[in-house]
């Protein structure tokens, strides 16, 4: 579906726009999200102009046709699922920018990667406020695309990984470009590499030391692609000190089993039994990143709203 140009007044969707773009072919469920919370967005933003009001009624038929084009894919019929697979996604793209980020592997790639997780963040507002560590990682992603950038288009060479204790806090403030709720809209990367070598001739910054031999990183769009092809999480010991983006794989105690009474004759609602299958999602996305810790507290959750019937 073709659909017509973004108006200057509604700047501030472009970049949902352009990752629903990026995602039509690959992914429908971050393309239909996307475009909603565009909508959302636009509506309160909107001026009501025509060329404003044609956008967003295109959005709308669009959603509307995907929705009934999808009625049997819970991702987009159903808020808690699509919730999971919004998060899912948005920290497998920050897990492989902050890897390659760490092992000095700078490029437009992992500032793509960034960039884009910190957009899906923004998108999971759809669902209410954020986690602790959604907010942490939404934060550490936009800031660091917007650091990564400006030192690549700066011709420096970016420091990797959290920045000191000292500087953090004035790097991850709301001043720096996508700081807020903005985006990251200073930062335009692009994974067209036809078009990254017309724009600025930026070349990938080559590692003061290099790392041991290894199978060449994928590229931000096979990442987009097929997020199978991500790297692992970063293990404990490639995490220095300062500033910390939430990794599940950082869990410093063990969970603790709590004894759950089942109530006699308890009913549970058609709600509490979504909510179950959500925190029962939750936990195989924990297992998937070796966060035991994790997987057991959403797996008694659980167990505690089935046998009991309240959280």
């Amino acid at each position: 579906m073709e659909f017509p140009p973004c108006p200057p007044t509604l700047k501030s969707i472009q970049h949902f726009l352009k990752l629903a773009q990026e995602h039509d072919s690959r992914d429908v469920v971050i393309a239909y999200w996307a475009r909603l919370y565009a909508l959302q967005v636009g509506l309160k933003a909107s001026t009501q102009s025509a060329e404003e009001t044609k956008l967003l009624l295109a959005i709308m038929d669009w959603l509307e046709q995907m929705k009934k084009q999808h009625a049997d894919n819970e991702a987009l019929t159903n808020d808690i699922a699509a919730q999971a697979h919004i998060e899912n996604y948005a920290l497998k793209l920050f897990l492989y920018a902050d890897k390659q980020d760490r092992e000095e592997n700078f490029g437009k790639n992992v500032v793509k990667a960034y960039y884009s997780s910190g957009v899906l963040y923004d998108i999971l507002l759809t669902f209410g406020e954020l986690s602790e560590e959604a907010l942490h990682n939404r934060k550490y992603a936009k800031y660091k695309a917007a650091y990564i950038h400006n030192c690549l288009k700066n011709g420096e060479t970016p420091i990797p990984g959290p920045f000191p204790d000292d500087e953090s806090s004035e790097l991850a403030g709301d001043n720096l470009p996508g700081g807020s709720n903005d985006g990251a809209s200073n930062v335009t990367p692009t994974d067209d590499p036809a078009a990254e070598s017309k724009s600025d001739n930026v070349e990938p910054i080559t590692p003061s030391s290099p790392p041991v031999p290894q199978v060449t990183p994928p590229t931000a769009e096979e990442v987009l692609q097929n997020p199978s092809k991500l790297p692992s999480p970063p293990v404990d010991e490639e995490k220095p000190g300062g500033f910390e983006p939430y990794v599940p794989t950082a869990q410093p105690n063990a969970a603790i089993y709590t004894p759950i009474v089942p109530v006699a004759g308890v009913q549970i609602t058609a709600e509490q039994m979504i909510t179950a299958q959500k925190y029962c999602k939750y936990a195989g996305s924990s297992l998937n990143y070796d966060d035991v810790k994790s997987a057991v507290e959403y797996l008694q959750k659980a167990l505690k709203l089935l046998s009991t019937g309240s959280e």
